[in-house]
């Protein structure tokens, strides 16, 4: 079965290719053709880059469309130095992230019709993935057909079962009825690498109490137990909780209510500042990439190293209260692009976690892990680094759909 996989970002598009036998791996297997397409921050290009075992494509699209984008990257699969199948209906099936499920979906769901208005709907709620989502979906029933079944995975899925003190916001109850609640996003990455986790760990994963950081240019943390989310720092949307590559995350509402008062700012114009200009970006004036604020960082730039030291400071004091919620922990793990990459913050996320009896290897931490421990043998509280693999995830949630 050659399952198709569309992953949108934020900032980016990841997809890839697998071909799945009758019995689905315990452990991912290599996709067949990889590409990623990249929108720099100037608008009206797209950069993509699509990768085979027999080659690889780089190319620079001069359009905003993402449509076209789509179907230029899609043709390489059948076409050109990067073919891998004969034609178009040989895709059995595309899965499609999709970030916000709100109340009416907590399972994977092959798309109708009516899953796509409501996707649609909930894009208030995830203003910068949602539409991107549904672009993606539009686009492959136009480019390969309605004949060819497509899924929605969604990333609120995983923390469905939070608990209700979890849940709910301390705002007059009437607005939880209507659905104003915490959901808690990145669910497909926290599915993959608790397990990953309980794996590396030798031990059943209904036994483990798990810190998971999901750093990316979205950064979230979950608190799990007994392998379900009990706790998350992305809420009703994926802006609050962490300090991001663009968004805010948690600020003082009182803020926001002082800009529409006495700054005259629009509910846009808030949600352009809080979602796209804010966060490493906003506060280094430098960038929303953790590597070029590292970089500035060692060029003794003042403001990227405030940057730097605020998103450290909002990274521990999560960790900490997870630690409480959870009573204890068996495992930190690091994933996503900065978790899995920047030894910088996994040292500093660490440094005054001492008092738990962690200790992090200082050698290991440098040397690129993957799916690693990289705490001391004599470390009370075990550190992972997990390569996430949402893409084979949701492959999964397809094999098993399509098949059922």
């Amino acid at each position: 079965m050659n399952v198709l996989v569309l992953n949108a970002g934020s900032s980016s598009q990841k997809s890839c290719l697998y071909n799945i036998d009758t019995d689905l791996p315990d452990r991912p297997s290599s996709p067949l053709w990889e590409a990623k397409v990249d929108w720099p921050h100037h608008q009206g290009a797209a950069e993509l880059t699509v990768k085979t075992a027999s080659g690889t494509v780089q190319e620079a699209l001069e359009t905003n469309s993402r449509e076209v984008v789509l179907s230029r990257m899609l043709t390489t699969l059948w076409e050109g130095k990067t073919q891998v199948l004969a034609q178009p209906s040989d895709v059995a099936v595309v899965g499609h992230r999709v970030v916000h499920g709100g109340q009416d979906y907590y399972e994977s769901i092959v798309i109708t019709p009516q899953v796509k208005e409501t996707i649609a709907r909930l894009a208030t709620f995830a203003p910068l993935h949602n539409p991107a989502n549904l672009e993606g979906i539009v686009a492959v029933e136009r480019i390969l057909g309605t004949s060819i079944p497509q899924v929605a995975v969604f990333d609120t899925a995983f923390h469905s079962q939070l608990p209700l003190p979890a849940a709910v916001y301390p705002i007059p109850y009437s607005w939880f009825s209507k659905g104003i609640r915490r959901y808690g996003f990145h669910g497909i990455s926290y599915q993959y690498c608790s397990q990953r986790s309980a794996q590396l760990l030798e031990r059943p994963l209904d036994t483990l109490r798990l810190i998971i950081c999901h750093l990316g240019n979205g950064c979230s943390l979950a608190a799990i137990r007994n392998g379900r989310s009990i706790d998350t720092t992305m809420g009703f949307t994926p802006l609050e909780g962490l300090m991001m590559g663009t968004r805010s995350g948690s600020i003082d509402p009182g803020i926001l209510l002082y800009l529409l008062r006495e700054e005259n700012f629009s509910g846009d114009e808030l949600g352009q500042m809080l979602n796209r200009e804010s966060g490493l970006k906003g506060v280094s004036g430098v960038s929303n990439d953790m590597r070029q604020i590292t970089a500035a960082v060692a060029a003794n730039n003042a403001q990227a190293q405030l940057a730097f030291d605020a998103y450290i400071h909002r990274l521990r004091s999560a960790i900490g209260g997870m630690v409480a919620t959870l009573g204890g922990l068996d495992a930190l793990v690091f994933t996503a692009g900065v978790g899995e990459n920047s030894p910088a913050v996994r040292s500093a996320a660490c440094e005054t976690l001492a008092f738990l009896g962690l200790e992090l290897d200082a050698a290991k931490n440098q040397q690129s892990p993957v799916d690693q421990d990289i705490a001391t043998a004599n470390s009370a509280v075990r550190v992972l680094v997990v390569k996430t693999e949402e893409d084979w995830t949701i492959a999964q949630e397809c094999w098993r759909l399509v098949r059922s």
